[in-house]
């Protein structure tokens, strides 16, 4: 067995490995980089393999870092299943879409620019038509359904917690006559988190290929995160300002809008419009409201008791899709909160709300989640005076908060509690990606600490023989 790493090694976009077994080559993931613009375009448009030589594909979950460039991998030559739980299925089919069409729109815009400067245009990565056409390769399977997917390649999709249909990836291997179970985790999801499941644990793991995202840092627990956008609303209902909120439209979206409905419910807040503007939030929460099997205790009962079927519906919350609703927006007043993606800031409607709400002292911008290097979010992290936002400088004058107690990823303690619970007798090595160098070298040190199997950091492109 080889295992080649990609993408997401010693970062934390672009998922994307290959497992060679047998001869047959399994690629994990194929998503999109984030970072500089014209780094990524590279990065994304140019795939560092032959997708016609790629036997199969498995996608741990939807967020667009581990499947946005799936498109791009079947225009270029791969033409064979895709395998995913069918809530990733859905999820793709309406972000994979939402994402051609983002990057058909930053080209056109792009291009004005490009055209009178005497530029040659660009070209999007993929376009719309790219995204459907590549939804035929989706082969659907429900959480812990063995299937045999190449010579001596069992795949068992188990629960990850992280995401709506993420999965841990579990493939037990026949090869030469030895048998081996290797597990890739995708995103690691948390205990107590609102809507979802727990991650499941899974017993008898060889060789485990691990993110370690948040692997030199701690999240605030989700009670505390609950709290924090408490006192968040409020102060900045007193002040008289907006909370805009760039959230992914997978996930934190739909666990913004649970919690702001128990807080208004409990008249813990001020009764104030919340606007979700963002058309592929919506299309994503309809996915939810699809795939009640993945739903946790918490939320059973809490339809059960309530007698109401959605818990992503309250009288004070608007679903904007209409691009002139969008707009009107600007010219809010009062108090309000908007939840638009990308989470990132990279895209999308939320940089127009940004344009027009950063400079205002009264205003909050609230991050709720990991923002990559060199991507707007982090710059509004980390509080830099002026930002650019379409190519023009803004002052950063609103105020900014953090909270990190919404993260879908499992922080350091979390990831060592995982590993500590499933290592038993077998675990041999452990391969750390999908994590900054500093995040990736913490985790190592204290894993290499608990002893009785070896731990590696790889470089882009490194390659392992088992």
């Amino acid at each position: 067995m080889k295992i080649q790493f990609i993408g997401a090694v010693q970062s934390v976009t672009g998922s994307m490995h290959i497992v060679e077994v047998n001869g047959f080559r399994l690629l994990l993931e194929c998503g999109l980089f984030q970072g500089r613009r014209q780094e990524s375009y590279e990065r994304n448009r140019n795939l560092p393999f032959d997708a016609g030589k790629i036997d199969a594909m498995v996608l741990s979950h939807a967020h667009i870092d581990h499947s946005g460039n799936i498109p791009n991998l079947v225009r270029a030559g791969f033409h064979d299943s895709i395998y995913a739980t069918f809530a990733t299925r859905d999820l793709c089919a309406a972000m994979l879409r939402d994402s051609a069409h983002i990057q058909e729109q930053d080209a056109a815009y792009l291009n004005k620019h490009r055209a009178r400067q005497g530029l040659s245009p660009v070209k999007p990565i993929y376009t719309q038509a790219d995204a459907a056409a590549c939804l035929s390769s989706f082969v659907g399977l429900g959480y812990d359904r063995p299937h045999l997917i190449g010579p001596g390649i069992t795949l068992r999709l188990c629960d990850a917690g992280h995401i709506l249909g993420s999965a841990l990836v579990v493939l037990d291997i026949e090869e030469n006559g030895r048998k081996s179970r290797l597990m890739f985790s995708g995103d690691l999801g948390r205990k107590r988190l609102p809507i979802l499941r727990d991650p499941e644990l899974v017993e008898n793991v060889d060789w485990l290929i691990l993110e370690s995202t948040y692997g030199n840092r701690e999240h605030e627990p989700p009670e505390q995160a609950t709290q924090t956008l408490r006192r968040v609303v409020t102060e900045a209902f007193r002040n008289g300002g907006k909370i805009i909120i760039p959230a992914f439209a997978v996930g934190r979206t739909q666990e913004l809008v649970y919690d702001l409905n128990c807080l208004t419910e409990d008249r813990k807040i001020p009764r104030l419009p919340i606007f979700v503007d963002s058309p592929l939030a919506i299309d994503v929460t309809e996915v939810f409201r699809l795939h009640p099997e993945c739903y946790d205790d918490e939320v059973a009962r809490l339809i059960a008791e309530t007698g109401r079927d959605d818990p992503f519906g309250f009288s004070q919350l608007c679903y904007v899709r209409r691009l002139e609703e969008s707009k009107e927006l600007n010219f809010l007043r009062e108090p309000a909160i908007i939840i638009s993606a990308s989470g990132m800031c990279e895209a999308g409607r939320i940089l127009h709300h940004l344009k027009n709400n950063i400079e205002d002292p009264r205003n909050t911008i609230l991050i709720t989640g990991w923002q990559a290097e060199n991507t707007l979010g982090r710059r509004i992290v980390e509080r830099q005076p002026q930002v650019k936002i379409f190519g023009e400088m803004y002052q950063l004058r609103a105020k900014v908060e953090v909270i990190t107690g919404y993260s879908a990823h499992a922080d350091h303690t979390e990831l060592l509690d995982y590993v500590r619970t499933i290592k038993g007798d077998t675990l041999k090595q452990i391969y750390l990606v999908h994590g900054e160098p500093e995040a990736s070298r913490a985790l190592g040190q204290n894993l290499q600490e608990m002893g009785g199997f070896k731990v590696v950091v790889p470089a882009p492109l490194d390659t392992v023989e088992i």
